[in-house]
């Protein structure tokens, strides 16, 4: 018993149904999207003469579907019949205002479908960017944080370049750091310039550029892998190649050279000339006719 009276059942659940907490939950399904709106969903003869009128005579096609947007917000959907738009829809976007039946014009646009036949993805340039692009007064900016370069201040795990630094106070803002030199040296020895090269695997296997006199060396860690051909004649000259890399032009490759050929004087033998008798043809003038008058006393 309770002072203000017993407790019934009724009781109970009306103060089940006060609380808030005793509410039962909800059922936690998501809500719908905007339902379709039947008068806008009408007026495709309206959205087609607009869709006409931004396209053109003969550049509509068949309608294709009617999609809510939002309360008494259509879109329609026509085919569009432009050469080259193989998969696009005309977009007519219509609406209301509510307790109205009169449907006006939002929008009209050209919009891709599906199928549509699109360009290519863009790709920043700095993505596009090949080896060889760069020409004549252009500039490329190198962004602050490529992994192939670190702070000058930074130790570069280089001893040849930790110590021209200090020697001469170089103090360069950046410097190629160990990621840098690695995809260098992978890139070179696998390029032109690598023991790869058809002109390499052409030459003779003793003539490897790091036992030729016109190999120079690289600074560094590079060293003991690159150097620069200083070999006027060779294909590579000027430019960085593997120790592994060869060609014809080593210094070192000997041939044997042909003895010269002694070049005799001229001697004419006239034992051996055989005497002609030229006949003159008819008509022609011979050394025993008497000289005509040119007309000129």
């Amino acid at each position: 018993m309770s002072e203000n009276g017993p407790v019934t059942r009724s009781a109970v659940r009306s103060q089940s149904s006060a609380d808030p907490a005793a509410a039962p939950r909800s059922s936690g399904r998501a809500r719908k999207g905007p339902r379709l709106d039947a008068i806008c969903a009408e007026a495709v003869e309206l959205a087609r003469a607009a869709a006409v009128e931004s396209a053109g005579e003969g550049q509509v096609g068949d309608h294709l579907e009617a999609v809510p947007e939002g309360d008494r917000l259509v879109t329609h959907l026509f085919e569009c019949l432009m050469p080259g738009y193989r998969g696009w829809r005309w977009a007519v976007v219509v609406t209301r205002v509510p307790r109205s039946r009169r449907v006006t014009v939002c929008e009209t646009a050209l919009l891709p479908g599906p199928d549509a036949l699109l360009s290519p993805s863009w790709v920043p340039w700095s993505e596009r960017l090949e080896p060889g692009d760069l020409g004549v007064g252009d500039l490329l900016p190198t962004p602050p944080d490529d992994e192939r370069l670190v702070p000058g201040y930074l130790q570069s795990d280089d001893p040849a370049v930790e110590e021209t630094v200090w020697e001469l106070g170089l103090g360069r803002v950046r410097v190629m750091s160990r990621v840098g030199r690695s995809e260098c040296a992978q890139r070179w020895y696998e390029g032109p310039h690598g023991p790869q090269a058809p002109i390499s695997r052409a030459a003779p296997p003793q003539a490897r550029c790091g036992t030729c006199g016109f190999y120079l060396p690289l600074a560094g860690a590079l060293r003991n892998l690159f150097g620069v051909c200083g070999n006027v004649y060779a294909p590579d000259d000027g430019q960085v190649v593997s120790a592994d890399h060869g060609c014809g032009a080593h210094s070192e490759v000997l041939t044997d050279i042909a003895s010269p050929v002694e070049e005799l004087p001229t001697v004419y033998d006239d034992a051996e000339i055989e005497p002609v008798v030229i006949h003159p043809p008819e008509g022609s003038v011979t050394d025993s006719d008497s000289t005509e008058p040119y007309g000129h006393g």
